[in-house]
């Protein structure tokens, strides 16, 4: 199980960090989807610092498995609340995009925990 964690741990630390680099640097397609959901530029720099903290805990994870738990919770709650945003504005262009991240994380957190 361990292995498993490893690998999708770290392809989804990959995943958030260039997430978080599309927010910081404004892309413009990034920008267009998530203000479109009613999310302000002002929450951008706090969305990818969240992203950036989970991408981080998950591959310390790898070596302090207290961490990599919490931060699989965080990006699963980071993720629940994305999905929420687009249901609540009732955009299904960017909803499967979320609700396949947050399967992702569910998927670590489940194999870090079982990895213990």
């Amino acid at each position: 199980m361990f292995l498993s964690y490893a690998i999708v741990g770290i392809l989804l630390a990959v995943v958030l960090l260039l997430s978080a680099s599309g927010k910081l640097t404004r892309n413009e397609k990034i920008v267009e989807g998530i203000t479109g959901i009613g999310v302000p530029l002002g929450m951008f720099p706090f969305l990818a610092a969240c992203e950036i903290a989970g991408a981080v805990g998950l591959v310390i994870g790898l070596w302090y498995a207290p961490l990599g738990v919490a931060a699989a919770i965080g990006v699963v709650l980071y993720f629940v609340g994305a999905a929420g945003a687009h249901l609540r504005k009732s955009d299904f262009k960017g909803l499967p995009n979320a609700l396949v991240m947050l399967i992702v994380a569910a998927a670590a957190l489940a194999l870090r925990v079982l990895s213990l």
